[in-house]
């Protein structure tokens, strides 16, 4: 192989996992992970909750996407330890 024909196949391999990424759109992997389908009908429970894919379900134990970002004034995470005895 030529110098040229070595860079044109460099080029497509560069080429083509960065079109892929630019003009992929976006995927979900579940339909309710997609804000545009939370207000609709098969992400609303009982149906939602037979397969697990209401919102609740595939954010796993992250925050709710639909409640918004966090009140800086809400303390998260736990408390102090009540009855705790460290003074030993």
């Amino acid at each position: 192989m030529n110098d040229k024909s070595l860079f044109k196949w460099l080029a497509l391999l560069i080429c083509l996992p960065l079109g892929l990424a630019v003009f992929g759109g976006d995927r979900f992997r579940y339909p309710c992970q997609d804000p545009k389908n939370w207000d609709k009908e098969f992400c609303q429970k009982p149906l939602c909750d037979v397969t697990r894919t209401c919102p609740e379900h595939v954010f796993k134990g992250q925050r709710d996407p639909r409640l918004g970002p966090l009140d800086d004034k809400v303390i998260t995470g736990p408390g102090p330890a009540a009855g705790v005895n460290c003074a030993r």
